[in-house]
């Protein structure tokens, strides 16, 4: 359900607490920004708050930035991104928080869209987005396809020097371009690392290889400009194992290998949090908003203290 800034201010008025937060966050809360390895978030399951709560979500977790849904059913619409991606890039700073990534559907030089988001992305300081989703073309075989995409890729790598803006693709478990991450390798060899890479995603990468994900990590290192985080368990239903996404710590990803690579292969940049189970449970999104901020944040704030116990132990930030 959409919820509103305007709610969300009388509601805390009726408790009691009139100072806005939008003037005035808790001093105590504001997060810090790591160096090599800022932490972001991947808006989707915030987008259907007011842009307003959503930033005073993220920012008292102690999460420095958004990776915003710029793409279709996003939180902007790539038809309207002249007009409200600049925009939200200045409201985020009122909060103290950075948008300079985002998550969009471009898979395409020609699309007439791609160059109005990557230009107006890129005059508003956002360094970094995600691609959309390659398919194969099983008709024309798996090599064929891969060679066919390649070419496409190669026009939006040129688009992304041009706007000084690095195009990440996300290994997705599935049976898409980029599931087996040797994909990549094939897709991105001849490029500039610069401006077309991997935004890789370990959790992906272990559902579909749960012990040989560390050689396609190793295998498209230079490539890998931003990290996807999220953690996964695997669950039975009906004979059938199906892998779900669960609070970071809870799941079978292996971080100390993890994070211990990163380091030695002197992988940088963005981390973004993919928060993919529910935040709020079955009836507390009926619940006043301020209620729902709360519990919102406690468990944002339990994963970015998990992530960040983590960068401390591998000296990363």
């Amino acid at each position: 359900m959409t919820q509103n800034r305007r709610e969300f201010i009388s509601t805390i008025a009726a408790a009691g607490a009139a100072v806005p937060f939008i003037n005035k966050l808790d001093s105590g809360i504001l997060p810090t920004e790591p160096k090599k390895y800022p932490l972001r978030i991947f808006s989707k399951p915030l987008d259907s708050y007011d842009f307003g709560f959503m930033c005073e979500c993220i920012a008292k977790s102690g999460i420095g930035g958004l990776d915003l849904t710029v793409r279709p059913g996003g939180k902007v619409e790539p038809a309207d991104v002249e007009g409200k991606l600049p925009k939200l890039v200045e409201d985020a700073k009122r909060y103290n928080l950075a948008l300079d990534m985002m998550v969009t559907g471009i898979i395409s030089a020609t699309d007439p869209l791609t160059e109005r988001v990557l230009k107006t992305a890129s005059g508003s300081g956002i360094k970094h987005y995600r691609l959309g989703y390659y398919e194969y073309d099983l008709k024309t075989g798996i090599w064929e396809s891969l060679q066919k995409i390649k070419s496409s890729l190669k026009e939006v790598a040129a688009l992304n020097k041009e706007y000084s803006i690095h195009g990440g693709y996300q290994n997705h478990a599935g049976a898409r371009v980029g599931g087996p991450v040797w994909d990549l390798y094939e897709l991105l060899r001849d490029l500039q690392p610069e401006f077309a890479g991997c935004q890789y995603d370990v959790r992906h990468a272990m559902v579909e290889g749960a012990n040989s994900w560390i050689l396609g990590m190793r295998l498209i290192a230079p490539y890998i400009k931003t990290l996807a985080i999220k953690d996964f368990t695997w669950i039975t239903g009906n004979g059938k194992p199906r892998a779900v996404t669960v609070p970071m710590g809870e799941g079978m990803v292996n971080w100390d290998l993890f994070f211990k690579t990163v380091k030695e292969l002197n992988i940088s940049g963005p981390l973004t949090l993919h928060v993919e189970y529910p935040l709020l449970e079955k009836g507390e999104d009926k619940l006043p908003l301020l209620q729902q901020q709360e519990i919102i944040v406690r468990k944002l704030k339990k994963d970015i203290d998990f992530l960040n116990g983590y960068l401390t132990k591998y000296e990363l930030n």
